[in-house]
């Protein structure tokens, strides 16, 4: 795989870290999670591929085990506020002076300046700062995150992975690690660059949730169908809008021009009365096969069975029978293959890591009798 000999030390944190972990080990880099003693399951459900190392950053001698490993990695992955990893003496200075070539990436949520850097915050904060929260949500209601979707995974898992593999692409040339400063409300804010880039378009006039791309256009939002099931459109272009007039029934000549805004709210309750006369199966058998850009929203349920879907093995199922996307972007020659096994649990793999890294059984058992690191091996199955 792609990453394949890549090393990578994850200190276990939420979403945004775990998620970027997981997509390098999906692409074949061997990502070490380092998770805090006291508990068993990891909460983030992003571990695939990873193996597990509990042990004690609280602790000098835990710090000491973390640089050891990290002498000998290419990647560290951290996920805690700004000053947080210099005040347990694990700053970029002093490891990378043990080792040049490791790449340091930060994840967080403000960056490692700035006056809210050392700040609590969830991916809806970040949102609201990068700006990005004000352009989402319908007319005169409150603006609305989709999810934790957009600061916690593109602008920052996402975009901090992109980070790590530029690095390592540079690393090549130099020799050298560097800085990685991935956050949430940066990340996010690059992520929309085609809202400020089109503002001199007259794109975003409107107030939110009246303007083309926002759910204010006819033709790009939803509609509930008659068994309250959804179809989304998003038909802006004139071949494909006159295909979703034909598709609807509707007679052209009897319509306001496609771009008239003002007539926009009349056109949006004609189609919303049209569309819930037909169920959602009704609709696709209507639109599929055709460039009207109308296509079912599917459930969690639906999208695995979707012809489209299964078509491509868009989906994976692991060895527990849990189903997830399969990992992305489809490479042609040396494709992403993610791991089938379960997740890890805290502390299963910290006896084989620290081997692999020379520790002595010796030093091994003492480190477990100070209670600096923890072992949880896996219990053996019931017909194993």
């Amino acid at each position: 795989m792609t990453l394949q000999g890549i090393s990578v030390v994850e200190l276990a944190g939420l979403a945004p870290g775990p998620f970027c972990g997981m997509v390098l080990a999906d692409f074949g880099a061997r990502v070490m999670r380092v998770d805090r003693p006291g508990s068993r399951y990891d909460v983030s459900g992003l571990a695939r591929g990873k193996r597990s190392l509990a042990l004690d950053l609280k602790q000098p001698r835990g710090v000491a085990v973390l640089r050891r490993l990290c002498a000998q990695s290419d990647v560290l992955l951290e996920p805690f506020r700004s000053g947080v990893m210099e005040r347990l003496q694990l700053g970029p200075e002093i490891l990378q002076r043990e080792n040049p070539r490791l790449i340091y990436a930060r994840l967080s949520g403000f960056g490692q300046s700035g006056s809210f850097s050392r700040l609590a915050g969830h991916d809806i904060n970040y949102l609201a700062l990068s700006g990005v929260l004000s352009k989402i949500g319908r007319s005169d209601e409150n603006p609305y995150a989709p999810l934790n979707l957009l600061a916690d995974f593109a602008g920052g898992g996402l975009m901090c992975a992109l980070g790590i593999i530029m690095a390592l692409f540079e690393r090549t040339r130099s020799g050298k690690g560097q800085v990685i400063d991935a956050n949430m409300v940066e990340g996010t804010a690059y992520l929309s660059s085609f809202l400020w880039k089109t503002q001199k378009f007259n794109l975003w006039e409107a107030p939110r949730g009246q303007n083309m791309l926002d759910g204010g256009a006819p033709f790009y939002t939803t509609y509930r169908t008659a068994d309250g099931e959804f179809m989304a459109v998003g038909a802006i272009e004139p071949q494909f809008y006159e295909l979703l007039i034909k598709g609807l029934g509707l007679k052209p000549d009897e319509l306001p021009n496609q771009m008239s805004m003002n007539d926009w709210p009349e056109m949006k309750k004609k189609f919303a009365d049209v569309f819930a006369k037909k169920t959602k199966a009704e609709w696709c058998q209507i639109f599929d096969g055709t460039d009207a850009c109308v296509t079912p929203v599917l459930t969690f349920e639906e999208v695995v069975s979707h012809d489209h879907n299964k078509e491509r093995g868009s989906f994976i199922t692991n060895e527990e029978q849990d189903v997830s996307p399969r990992p992305a972007p489809l490479l042609s020659d040396t494709p992403a293959v993610p791991s089938f096994k379960r997740d890890p649990f805290v502390g299963e793999h910290t006896e084989e890591i620290l081997k692999e890294f020379g520790f002595s059984l010796k030093e091994i058992d003492q480190l477990t009798s100070d209670k600096i690191i923890e072992s949880h091996k896996a219990r053996p199955s019931s017909g194993s």
